[in-house]
Order: C-alpha cells, then structure tokens, then sequence
C-alpha cells in the first residue's frame, strides 16, 4: 500500500466499527486531563474538540482543534503506562469511537498498512506543529493572530458573497487562546482588522473579508491546507 494513500482514520474506522459502539457526548465535556493515565484513542466522526494545556497559573492555551474524521492520540505509544500530554474537551456536541490504547497499539503492530498510514499521520502532524510555532514564534503576537486567521479559515473557512465565514463560533477569549496571548492585545487587533475593512465579526463568528492582507502581513508560504490547519 501506498504511504497515505489510504488515511490511518479510515483504517481504524473500518476495523473498530464493527466491535466498538458509537458515544455520544455533549459540548463541554471533558474527555480526559493532562496527565492522566493513557486508556483510550479516539475517532471522532462529528462535532470539534479542543487539545490544549492550562498554565500554572490557571491561563488556558488551545493547542489545535479537531472537526470531523479525526484521529485523536496524544500520549507516548509503544510507552509502558503512558499519560496523556493534553486535556481534551468538546466544543460542540460530539460522536466519536473510543478503542482501548492496548487494542490499538497491537493492531497497528501487525498491520503493516496501518502503521504505514500512521507513520505519515504523525510525519504530517509534527510538521503542522513546526509551521505553527514557527509563525508564532517569528511574526509576534500580531502575526501570530494573522496566522492563526488563515489556519481557521482552511479548516473552517465556507466562501461566501461578504468572504471567507468560519463556520466555528469563537470568542475573543478562546482566539486569546489560540495564539497564546491576552484577550485585550487579541481584541485590540482584531479592532485594527475590523477598521482596515479586513474581518467582520457578528454573533462569534468571523468572516475573513481580505484574506490576501493577512498572507502577506506574515510571508504566508501557502502551504496546503493539510499542513496549514488547526487540526
């Protein structure tokens, strides 16, 4: 089989259906806490879910969110008692399958196209990562929040007559989050954007109206949305 050709989502998907059932959870609840005990990964067919850690001093970061036919693994594997670098929590109401870590780790050890599919899976996540902190780190707050924009609209983004809407309500705070910085600096630039006719923002929901201002504020390499998302 061809590396990524078939999606490790998918493969999971078709083998655990048939053994696992299907939960439903509702917005707000909390999959599982940074630093507890590794049990399960999950699939999750609908809905968006947060990853992200909570500072010593209470503050929350939002490391990416997760919509739709993704893969959620966020412990060490292959790791004896292995625990969860991040908390998870719904944004909306989800579904979603969850597979027991054991059962998981020892079919992808013998299925050879699985852990193909997985290798390429995590090569493209590290390399989402390295491009966000790359960003944050060389484009400041400012583009930072620029940056994560245009991440929200590849993953979110439907065109419409006024621009490109995110179809993911959002506050002030929870952008604050994102990009790693306070909701005054956040709310003070997106009031800049809003002036310059670049972003409207009506009922939590943003529409990027000038999204080529934005690239080119941060030197956007216009990478494909596989690597440029928040996922």
């Amino acid at each position: 089989m061809q590396i990524g050709s078939i999606s490790i989502y998918h493969i999971l998907h078709e083998f655990f259906q048939k053994t696992e059932p299907i939960q439903s959870i509702k917005a707000g609840t909390t999959l599982f806490q940074e630093k507890d005990q590794a049990k399960y990964i999950y699939l999750l067919l609908n809905g968006s879910i947060a990853l992200g850690r909570v500072h010593l001093r209470g503050k929350e970061f939002i490391l990416k969110i997760l919509t739709n036919n993704e893969l959620i693994v966020e412990y060490q594997i292959f790791k004896a008692n292995p625990h969860y670098q991040f908390f998870a929590k719904a944004l909306t109401d989800c579904e979603l399958i969850a597979i027991r870590r054991e059962d998981f780790e020892r079919f992808i050890e013998i299925d050879n196209g699985a852990m193909s599919a997985f290798v390429f899976w995590q090569s493209t996540t590290y390399l989402k990562a390295q491009m966000k902190c790359q960003d944050l780190i060389m484009n400041g707050k400012k583009g930072g929040l620029y940056s994560m924009l245009i991440r929200l609209c590849n993953s979110f983004g439907v065109m419409t007559n006024d621009g490109i809407l995110i179809n993911l309500p959002l506050t002030h705070q929870e952008l604050a989050n994102l990009t790693y910085g306070t909701r005054e600096v956040i709310q003070r630039a997106l009031k800049e954007l809003r002036d310059q006719d670049v972003i409207s923002y009506d009922n939590q929901m943003f529409t990027i109206k000038n999204l080529n201002f934005l690239k080119m504020a941060v030197d956007c390499q216009n990478c494909s949305s596989e690597i440029c998302g928040l996922n």
